[in-house]
């Protein structure tokens, strides 16, 4: 979708709540101190009842839409000073020590509890009593991740928020659903506007992703009906896909689901920035890997075709700088057949430098087995401790796949050869051993691969 666009269904979104809680903050009339600070004290002191409260928090909900930038800063920081009150707590801390039994103990640990929670916490919830008060507050601390380093009062204040999104946005409460050509045209626009991975050229191409040897599958939240947390988009096909550009030929002939063997997970895009951090793709992989195995028995194979984003930053400097014991006199040879230059390493750098270097057949040939086996190399022992380098590699082992398959010429376009020098890797999801995949990594930093991989990754020199 084009900036325009994305900006005008954004624009309408925040029109239609806008007017609705003009219309709340109307009913809740005006006090003669007017300061934020005053409406925010207003809010805690709950004068009146529901109606009341819910009409002073859309007053200040859209006093915070209408601000600029600053404005929003200031908004923020003055409800951040809204902290516990130090002589409080000193107060219940006080007490916890002197208390002389276990009754006497549990009461005031209680105390000293609400005495540490701040007076802002019970403001932000009360925001989630106005229309469409979720997303709000899921939207303003998309803004506060972007100031937070400014002002150590954001951070406290984005830290309560991120809590409470966890608590509020638990997995449990998480229902999935698929979306398809008769979804409603709303939703359809936030698929293109929120697609992160490979984006949606045109209404014809999201058809064609939504066609029926396809499938697409999102979390919503029940306060959110109209809003995806999170989504993946799946091929049904034969075999491993090797090409995302294959993938998503729109004149490619549709495949009968029915005799699909593989299903290929090949986006997975986080829809809300103010839910960074509260993780809900290990789900949904999990969930959809369950939907799609009794919508279609004869699925044998559950995979993806990912990016590998990190890739050409971690190759392009080793190559720059020749790295010793790099590359082998054999691929040195061939790649220096392939482009005179003065060293392997500054060969591989002019062929992959060439915008098409995979169509042509003497470059091609030369550079793709040095390129899949520093690419093993890179997601199989290349990270910081335990974790994977590649951000997606780590994504996808955490969620217990297995690195299955490199492939060259598998992103042709300009963002897959920026980033990975056209390659892309297929991770394996096998439903029976999942968990064990999982362990394996989070406990020990194993990354399980395919024997193929594991003996490109034991060639590094």
């Amino acid at each position: 979708m084009s900036e325009a666009a994305s900006s005008g269904l954004l624009d309408r979104a925040i029109r239609r709540i806008t007017t609705v809680w003009r219309d709340m903050a109307g009913s809740a009339g005006g006090d003669a101190d007017d300061t934020l600070e005053a409406q925010m004290r207003a809010c805690l002191a709950g004068r009146g009842g529901e109606v009341s409260a819910r009409n002073r928090a859309a007053k200040l909900a859209e006093a915070y839409l209408a601000a600029d930038e600053d404005g929003r800063k200031t908004f923020l920081r003055t409800l951040a000073s809204f902290d516990s009150d130090p002589d409080a707590v000193a107060a219940a801390f006080t007490k916890v020590q002197g208390a002389e039994d276990i009754a006497e103990r549990v009461g005031a640990k209680a105390a000293l509890r609400k005495a540490l929670e701040p007076p802002r916490l019970r403001l932000l919830t009360q925001f989630t009593a106005i229309p469409e008060g979720q997303k709000f507050l899921v939207d303003m601390r998309a803004f506060l991740l972007k100031v937070r380093r400014e002002d150590k009062l954001l951070a406290a204040l984005e830290s309560d928020l991120r809590s409470l999104l966890g608590a509020w946005f638990d997995i449990s409460f998480l229902e999935l659903k698929r979306i398809d050509w008769c979804s409603p045209a709303a939703l359809l626009e936030k698929l293109v506007d929120y697609e992160a991975v490979h984006a949606i050229r045109s209404w014809r191409d999201l058809k064609n992703r939504l066609d029926s040897d396809r499938r697409c599958y999102a979390f919503f939240h029940p306060r959110m009906p109209g809003e995806p947390l999170i989504f993946v988009e799946v091929a049904l096909v034969k075999g491993l896909a090797g090409s995302v550009q294959d993938l998503l030929d729109e004149k490619a002939p549709v495949l009968d689901p029915h005799q699909a063997d593989t299903a290929i997970f090949y986006s997975i895009s986080n829809c809300q920035a103010g839910l960074a951090g509260i993780s809900f793709g290990n789900f949904l992989i999990k969930r959809v890997v369950e939907e799609l195995s009794a919508e279609f028995r004869n699925l044998k194979t559950f995979a993806t075709l990912s990016p590998i984003p990190g890739f050409r930053r971690w190759l392009d400097p080793l190559l720059a700088a020749n790295e010793p014991e790099l590359l082998s006199d054999e691929e040195t040879s061939a790649l220096t057949e392939a482009l005179p230059a003065e060293n392997g390493a500054a060969a591989l750098l002019g062929i992959i430098a060439k915008r098409h270097w995979s169509r042509e057949a003497i470059y091609r040939e030369a550079a793709e087995p040095v390129l899949i086996r520093l690419c093993a190399r890179y997601l199989m022992v290349e990270g910081n401790g335990k974790r994977a380098r590649d951000p997606v590699a780590h994504f996808h082992l955490s969620n217990g796949a297995r690195v299955e398959r490199l492939n060259v010429a598998a992103d042709t376009s300009e963002k897959g050869t920026r980033e990975s020098v056209t390659l892309m890797v297929n991770y394996l999801y096998d439903p029976a051993r999942i968990e064990e995949y999982h362990e394996d990594y989070a406990g020990e930093g194993k990354r399980n691969a395919s024997t193929a991989v594991r003996r490109l990754a034991r060639g590094w020199r």
